[in-house]
């Protein structure tokens, strides 16, 4: 599944004067891989066509070449463009060791070969949909995915490609996940746009570099309406208990509709619930008797007024940044509560607009938008890991993790006194005492032009309780509000709540993991749970950039492997092995404590009360995705039915 391109017989002048005024607006680096990609010509990634290095993190728009260089390579891009358009060129795909070659001159270093078949599959050049032969398929067969949200589409889009039949329970009344349901001022994306988007359906129409939420909902309502998934979806439903019918080798699944209790039998579970889902409500005394509106980020009210009011906002993450900076003009005063302090990292396109020739050229130029896309998947993923590495001969593991990481912690301390300015009170409020990257990493949303505001008061306490219309500190210190926002996130770590799982033995799944202590192989499955997966599980958030779309794709494609060997089996159920699961676990905690989450010196939600990392995971893209490139049976075992399908259906 990739986008394609008409090819009429020929290029009108319109067209040609549009694009023709569109390309000095292009990015450079994109365009010479495109002229590369559509000619075959290797010398527009030799010299003196290849770029020179910008800023950090920086598009490198010009590609720091000489004007006419840049002016040569426009030409080239339109002459190219207008015979592809005339259906006088056919571009050649390039193998994956070329895309490596000419990603590496586009970012002016080195991509190892090993990366191009995986940026290929990011390409679309090599496919990731798994084919399931007609001659096994049983159209009694049935797929129950849990939620409509990015994950959940993109399960049923690839089952509905592959002949599969598929439900899709979905508790909201429309589809979107966290993106339905986060409507909090400023909210959006904090990873490129262009990124946050499936290989197989990039998205040209996005309007800013870090797109708002509003875009990223359309553009998911446009993916279910492009490929027909909207009739398979129930809405406003709610799953109670998932129970394995050893039997019949089959789940029910019991959920509410209207309140009315209904039951739908199963072939596979796949979860696709995700891990923002359930707000978090922090047990503060005094809470319900606050006498104004009180609202999470995740339950925003999008008709409240804000103007002239006093708001408290409780939390400092990734929800507060985006927040507090949107509402602060409208406000009368805005009052933060701090309990940790965060990184935030300065993004020259944070708040840059897409310009309308770039978003022309994404659409009408032949694979710009893919090429770009790559440079920005190259951008966010595997090059931070080695710096995330604990050196345990580092000489200041109290405030970084090896040399790169200290560096990284100077750049960003200077970064936030230099935005802080004359406000040298609020440094030691605002300067974290951890290594950058322990927790999370944030976009700076001018957060600290923000609360250096004279309206705007920051401060550095958890908050104790509410007392009418007080917010009391640990410490006793008191602020007034007329509206409190809770900025306080999920319940991230009890992954699948408040489901009730039941697995072959009649143990439940929260009863094998615990409270807050989820494990699965690969993030995907787990023993004494045969025929049921997990999409962005435990331990599959890549803690150290990108997009959760890669990992959710190759989680996806795994799943279908897995689909097609128990529709071979004579079963047709499988459970993961319990050896080769507890192994796995061995291993993924033996990496988790040699990277930086398993720092002593911050809390974070990636870890559980026992120190133990239970969201994020150790491993860089390219050892994910080698890990789930191919479904290996021998990590699995049939498992036996007492009643067979012909007893079943008739």
């Amino acid at each position: 599944m990739h986008m394609s391109y008409p090819v009429p017989s020929t290029a009108s002048r319109e067209w040609v004067d549009a694009i023709r005024e569109a390309l000095p607006e292009g990015n450079i680096p994109t365009l010479l891989m495109v002229l590369r990609h559509l000619t075959g010509d290797p010398k527009w990634t030799s010299e003196p066509y290849c770029p020179r290095r910008g800023k950090p993190l920086d598009d490198n728009d010009s590609g720091e070449l000489p004007p006419g260089i840049q002016d040569e390579v426009r030409e080239a891009v339109l002459d190219a463009a207008i015979a592809y358009r005339e259906g006088r060129l056919t571009p050649i795909t390039p193998e994956p060791a070329v895309v490596a070659e000419m990603l590496a001159c586009a970012m002016v270093e080195n991509v190892p070969t090993e990366y191009g078949e995986l940026l290929s599959e990011e390409m679309g050049f090599i496919s990731r949909d798994v084919e399931i032969p007609a001659a096994v398929r049983d159209p009694e067969f049935q797929v129950v995915i849990v939620g409509a949200g990015l994950s959940g589409l993109a399960m049923g889009i690839q089952l509905a490609a592959a002949g599969i039949k598929f439900t899709i329970l979905e508790k909201n009344p429309d589809l979107g996940g966290t993106w339905w349901e986060n409507v909090y001022p400023g909210c959006g994306v904090d990873t490129p746009g262009h990124l946050y988007t499936f290989s197989f359906a990039p998205n040209p129409d996005i309007t800013r570099y870090f797109a708002r939420r509003g875009e990223v909902q359309e553009y998911l309502q446009r993916l279910a309406d492009q490929f027909d998934v909207r009739k398979d979806i129930q809405f406003g439903v709610e799953v109670d208990t998932m129970r394995y019918e050893t039997e019949e080798g089959c789940w029910t699944v019991d959920f509410r509709s209207n309140g009315q209790p209904q039951t739908i039998r199963a072939d596979v579970v796949v979860s696709a619930v995700g891990m923002v889902n359930r707000p978090f409500i922090p047990e503060l005394p005094g809470l319900d008797q606050f006498p104004g509106p009180v609202l999470h980020t995740a339950a925003w009210n999008p008709t409240l007024d804000l103007k002239g009011k006093r708001v408290a906002v409780i939390g400092t993450g990734a929800s507060a940044m985006q927040l507090v900076p949107s509402i602060a003009d409208e406000a009368a005063h805005v009052t933060v509560f701090q309990r940790s302090k965060q990184w935030a990292i300065p993004h020259p396109n944070y708040h840059r607009e897409v310009a309308p020739g770039v978003r022309l050229l994404m659409r009408e130029v032949p694979y710009y938008l893919q090429w770009y896309r790559l440079r920005a998947f190259w951008n966010f993923s595997d090059r931070l890991h080695s710096s995330l590495q604990i050196d345990p001969n580092w000489e200041h593991p109290e405030r970084s993790v090896n040399a790169t990481n200290e560096r990284h912690r100077v750049f960003l301390t200077n970064y936030i006194r230099e935005q802080l300015g004359d406000r040298t009170d609020l440094i030691d409020a605002c300067v974290p005492d951890y290594p950058p990257y322990g927790k999370r990493p944030l976009i700076d949303n001018n957060w600290y032009r923000t609360v250096k505001r004279d309206d705007v008061t920051l401060i550095d306490e958890a908050v104790a309780e509410v007392d009418d219309s007080s917010i009391v500190t640990v410490s006793g210190k008191r602020a007034e509000a007329d509206v409190l926002a809770l900025a306080t996130g999920f319940k991230v770590l009890q992954f699948l709540w408040p489901m009730d799982i039941i697995g072959r033995s009649g143990t439940t799944l929260r009863e094998q993991w615990g409270i807050h202590d989820a494990r699965a192989y690969l993030g995907i499955t787990v023993p004494d749970f045969p025929n049921f997966f997990i999409l962005n599980g435990p331990n599959t958030n890549a803690g150290h950039g990108g997009s959760a779309i890669h990992a959710t794709e190759f989680q996806v494609r795994y799943v279908m492997q897995a689909i097609r060997a128990l529709l071979e089996t004579p079963s047709g159920v499988l459970e993961v092995d319990r050896k080769r699961f507890e192994d796995y676990n061995v291993e993924l905690d033996d990496a988790l404590s040699r990277c930086i989450w398993s720092h002593p010196g911050m809390t974070t939600y990636y870890r559980n009360e026992f120190g133990r990392v239970v969201v994020s995971s150790p491993w860089k893209y390219i050892d994910y995705w080698q890990r789930l490139l191919t479904f290996d049976p021998a990590d699995y075992h049939e498992v036996e039915v007492s009643v067979d399908a012909e007893e079943l259906t008739g």
